[in-house]
């Protein structure tokens, strides 16, 4: 379907980025400035149909919006949606989000752009639209890639700094878009906009498919408090409330099985007052928490590898069991939406600390999302069971 099946060698010219190589192009454009790329697929096929995606709108499981613009304004509509405006009428746009989690064909075209960390990969969202349709001028807080998948639309752009909204509107429109560049994008071409980009994308002529490739953005809010509640897990035991695959391994922390002591206090005319011993010897216990690399990857790792709701796997009837007999033929590989991911030893799957160290064959399953005969061969039994265990869960298939 795509002239790409995997990712970019790092330093060979593509035209997926327009004959920069990934090296160039995460040098001079990434989180920088925006880069049209006409033919980043040549001969682009969609990996759905304009129906295919009203379909996907229709069911419960899926993320979506209807978007339409009338002489009275801008109008919201969440799915799932038992009908849809027709093509025909002028000035809709359906969204759909995460479609590589229904759909092999999108996810592969996903995975395209892992010369990028899968930890800032997020999704696939899929937009169809009638002549005219659109969301309105806007900026987004994330990295996207916007291909052109279907029919042509008309992108402005503008870098500017104002990016103040329209007040009381279902959709974040901006107050004064001032373009800086107007292009139409065909089948096959592809435009680059970095955060806080300003842009405007306006189907022209109806049958209208654009896919975007979106990129998770954390703040430092929410990376404080995963930050936070990963050290917190160092002072029990064992980790409350745990009901995934696997366990999770404890961190090493300090004892703090230590009781507070007042001993020698002076009685007090302030029952009420909070003791300043006690505030004390609270701000004491932090110097026993460790915050170091291994608490901000259990966090970020079992995080970025949690799956959304809308997430569904379909085990095979009778998978191969691979600790006892490895089949001559075939490939083991991961279902569409396992995310898998590594820091040193330690193995995330799933939003699941793996109970077995990452070694160097189960880095290449996490960094290539299949494994053949060989390599499997080389894993201890124990790894072969985890990965067994994936097989019956359908976090991961065998693939004649």
């Amino acid at each position: 379907m795509y002239s790409l099946t995997r990712p970019p060698a790092l330093d060979r010219p593509t035209p997926l980025l327009g004959g920069l190589t990934p090296h160039e192009f995460m040098r001079d454009y990434w989180q920088k400035k925006p880069l049209l790329i006409r033919q980043a697929f040549p001969e682009f096929k969609a990996p759905l149909t304009l129906a295919e995606v009203q379909t996907l709108a229709r069911r419960d499981e899926v993320e979506s919006r209807l978007i339409r613009q009338t002489d009275r304004g801008w109008t919201l509509k969440r799915g799932p949606f038992r009908r849809l405006p027709a093509l025909s009428q002028p000035r809709w746009t359906l969204l759909v989000q995460s479609v590589d989690l229904h759909d092999d064909d999108t996810a592969a075209l996903l995975r395209l752009f892992r010369f990028i960390p899968d930890a800032r990969l997020d999704d696939a969202m899929i937009s169809i639209a009638s002549d005219g349709g659109g969301v309105g001028p806007h900026y987004d807080s994330y990295d996207v890639f916007l291909i052109q998948a279907h029919g042509r639309r008309r992108w402005r752009t503008s870098q500017q700094e104002d990016r103040s909204l329209v007040p009381g509107l279902p959709l974040k429109i901006l107050a004064d878009f001032r373009p800086e560049a107007d292009e139409i994008l065909e089948p096959g071409d592809m435009l680059y906009l970095p955060p806080n980009a300003c842009h405007d994308g306006i189907a022209v002529g109806g049958d209208c498919m654009t896919i975007s490739i979106g990129f998770r953005v954390p703040n430092e809010a929410t990376l404080a408090r995963g930050l936070l509640e990963s050290a917190a897990d160092q002072v029990s035991a064992q980790h409350l409330g745990d009901t995934g695959l696997y366990g999770q391994p404890p961190l090493p922390a300090g004892d703090l099985s230590a009781l507070y002591s007042d001993a020698g206090a002076a009685p007090t005319h302030h029952p009420a007052e909070l003791p300043d011993t006690l505030v004390a010897a609270t701000l004491a216990t932090l110097h026993k928490i460790q915050f170091n690399e291994a608490v901000a990857a259990r966090f970020l790792g079992q995080w970025l590898t949690s799956l959304p709701n809308n997430a569904f796997f379909d085990p095979a009837e009778t998978p191969p069991t691979l600790v006892d007999e490895i089949p001559g033929t075939g490939t083991l590989v991961l279902d569409r939406c396992t995310r898998l991911m590594y820091f040193g030893e330690e193995l995330f799957i799933n939003g699941e600390v793996a109970p077995l160290p990452a070694q160097a064959e189960l880095k290449t399953l996490a960094d290539s999302r299949q494994l053949g005969p060989i390599a499997l061969q080389r894993l201890a039994p124990e790894a072969r069971a985890m990965i067994d265990e994936w097989l019956q869960e359908g976090w991961a298939h065998w693939q004649i």
